[in-house]
């Protein structure tokens, strides 16, 4: 079963499209087969991989209202192993027309149930925002991952997402848990950057992954050509910091998966 990443923070600005789409070009550059899916209106990520938004015929939005099946709105991209199910504009309107439904905060962990066994990562690009469709994504996923920026606001509106995440680990979704909080937009020229990341490791510890995704010119660049940074620019600061993000996840997955075989061969042991 793949494992399901929402990239969520409902402030703007702070790199999750970014994070989304090159994220998963790294998982996929690694040889995992990986799905994203565009689950912000604005359709950032679906154009950032080649994707016009006006010409998606079939979204998120007809797959989550049940007029299209999940297999036919997903498309193949220019990156080996990665597909996407992009994002239209109509999504804005998923909103309003989820609220009629039953269940609608389980509709999309229903719709990725089709094809979870087809990939080893499904990423969620989240909307900045806590509305219903990123209620869908966290009850849909395994974990969360949370991109904070290194400037003056950084903690601001993350106790109010922190807040959203607790509830739906209350009452829709008990197996979510935080993947880790990454610091974007770095540079270590900058006495303010080097304080949010001293104040961010403080307060939260071992949520903050390693890896820093710093501020990165060919990283801005290349949406506006359509690609994921590695395939842009390798050799960039930016496509190695992603590179380096997938790997961590992928050795802290690993040590779970681990810590699990050993408790099942301890408590077996237990039973003879």
């Amino acid at each position: 079963m793949g494992k399901v990443i929402a990239i969520a923070n409902q402030k703007g600005g702070v790199g999750k499209t970014t994070t989304s789409i090159n994220l998963s070009a790294s998982f996929s550059v690694l040889e995992h087969r990986t799905l994203l899916i565009d689950a912000d209106p604005q359709a950032n990520a679906s154009s950032g991989l080649g994707l016009n938004p006006q010409e998606v015929t079939s979204s998120i939005y007809e797959v989550m209202i049940g007029e299209t099946p999940i297999r036919e709105a997903i498309r193949k991209t220019n990156v080996p192993n990665l597909d996407m199910l992009p994002a239209h504009i109509d999504l804005v309107g998923a909103e309003l027309e989820l609220v009629n439904f039953a269940e609608r905060e389980t509709m999309m962990r229903r719709m990725l149930d089709e094809v979870r066994s087809e990939y080893e990562f499904i990423i969620i690009d989240c909307a900045p925002s806590l509305g219903l469709i990123t209620v869908n994504a966290l009850t849909a996923a395994d974990t969360v991952l949370i991109p904070v920026q290194c400037e003056y606001f950084a903690l601001e509106g993350l106790g109010k997402l922190l807040n959203t995440i607790k509830i739906v680990q209350n009452n829709l979704n008990p197996d979510l848990n935080i993947e880790g909080i990454l610091l974007t937009m770095y540079d270590n020229r900058l006495r303010l950057s080097n304080q949010v990341l001293e104040d961010v490791r403080t307060h939260f510890k071992n949520f903050v992954f390693n890896t820093v995704i710093y501020r990165n010119v060919r990283l801005s660049e290349a949406p506006s050509f359509q690609k994921p940074v590695l395939m842009y620019e390798a050799t960039s600061k930016g496509a190695v910091n992603y590179l380096n993000l997938a790997r961590e996840i992928l050795q802290k997955q690993q040590g779970v998966s681990e810590h699990k075989g050993k408790e099942k061969k301890d408590d077996s042991k237990k039973r003879e």
